[in-house]
C-alpha cells in the first residue's frame, strides 16, 4: 500500500504531524521502534506544556497515543533501517517490512548521550540508567550517583532524593546550568553531595553489576547505581546514506522543515535548531505537515 505520508517517530512532533495529516484526509502511517511518546516515557514531570499545570511524562505520552487511537491513525512498531529515494517515491525498509510513500517526515528524536567509558554498555541496565522514573525504586535506601549539570540532571536528582539514601551529584563544570528554581530545590536536599569540576573516569563492576565509580582518576565512590544526564545526541544513524546530516549528526532542514532531498522532511529533536522543547517539537511537526498537505492539494 502506498501512503501519502509516512512519519518516522511517535514522539510529540511525529504525533502532531500525523494529526494534521489525518484530519486533512491524507493516507498516513506512523512508525515507532520503541514506545509511543519517545523520551516522554523517561521524564518524571512535565510542567511547561500548555494545558497541563503538571503531568508525568508517561501520562502525557498516553494522552498523545490516545489521540492517535481516537483518530484511527495507523501505526506500526518497527525500526527503520533505510530510506531509498526512487523518483518521487520513498521506499522505507523496516524490521517488519517495506513501505512506500510520497512524503516522509523524520521525527526520530534524540537519545541520552553516553559517557564513553569502558564497561558502560555492559553495565547499562546493571547499575547504569538514563531513566530515574523507570529504575529509581530499584535502589530504594541505597547510595547512588547522578552525572550532569542541566535541568534534567537536577530534576531527576530531586526526584531520586525522595527514594534513595544518598546521591552523589557529579558535574564537570564549576557551576550548574539548570534553572534557578531547580537550584533552590536542590539546596534543600540534605542527602545530596555535590562534586563540581569533576568527571567520572572509571566504572568498576563486580559480578556484572556496578560497584564503584572513580572521579578524576583518584576518588572512589561506592554506589549501587549511576544515572546519566549529560545531554543528548540525535537518533539519525539510519539516515547517514541520505547525506542530510551535519557534523553533529543532526538533520539540516529549510524554513519548511524540508531536507535537501525533495519530499523528505524532518522535525523535532532530530533537527538542528535553537530550542529543544515539547512545544517547539509539536510546532515543527504541524508546520511540516501543513506544507506537505498544501503540496498535495496543489497537485490535485
Amino acid at each position: 500500500m502506498e501512503y501519502d505520508l509516512i512519519i518516522i517517530g511517535m514522539g510529540i512532533s511525529g504525533i502532531s504531524a500525523s494529526i494534521y495529516a489525518k484530519n486533512s484526509g491524507l493516507k498516513v502511517l506512523l512508525l515507532e521502534k520503541n514506545s509511543p511518546g519517545g523520551l516522554l516515557n523517561r521524564i518524571n514531570k512535565v510542567n511547561n506544556y500548555p494545558g497541563y499545570s503538571e503531568i508525568t511524562g508517561p501520562d502525557l505520552a498516553l494522552e498523545l497515543f490516545q489521540s492517535i487511537n481516537n483518530l484511527q491513525i495507523p501505526y506500526k512498531i518497527a525500526e527503520v533501517q533505510e530510506i531509498k529515494v526512487e523518483g518521487n517515491k520513498k521506499m522505507i525498509k523496516t524490521t517488519v517490512g517495506n513501505f512506500e510513500s510520497k512524503f516522509v517526515i523524520i521525527a526520530s528524536g534524540r537519545q541520552n548521550r553516553k559517557l564513553g567509558l569502558v564497561n558502560e554498555e555492559k553495565l547499562m541496565g546493571h547499575g547504569i540508567s538514563t531513566c530515574a522514573l523507570c529504575d529509581g525504586n530499584l535502589y530504594k535506601d541505597k547510595e547512588i550517583a547522578v552525572v550532569g549539570g542541566g535541568n534534567s540532571a537536577l530534576e531527576e536528582t530531586i526526584y531520586l532524593s525522595k527514594i534513595v539514601k544518598k546521591i552523589y551529584l557529579i558535574h564537570h563544570r564549576d557551576a550548574f546550568r539548570a534553572e534557578e528554581a531547580l537550584l533552590q530545590q536542590l539546596k534543600e536536599k540534605k542527602n545530596v553531595e555535590i562534586f563540581l569540576n569533576s568527571q567520572i573516569t572509571s566504572l568498576i563492576e563486580d559480578k556484572n553489576e556496578l560497584k564503584e565509580i572513580v572521579i578524576n582518576d583518584k576518588k572512589h565512590l561506592s554506589v549501587s547505581a549511576l544515572f546519566t544526564y549529560i545531554g543528548f545526541e540525535p537518533n539519525n544513524s539510519f539516515f547517514i546514506n541520505l547525506n542530510i546530516l551535519n557534523k553533529e549528526g543532526y538533520i539540516e532542514v529549510n524554513e519548511n522543515y524540508e531536507t535537501k532531498i525533495k519530499g523528505i522532511y524532518a522535525t523535532g529533536d532530530c533537527i538542528k535548531k535553537e530550542v529543544y522543547q515539547l512545544i517547539t517539537s509539536a510546532y515543527d511537526g504541524v508546520m511540516a505537515s501543513i506544507h506537505i498537505i498544501n503540496q498535495l492539494k496543489n497537485k490535485n
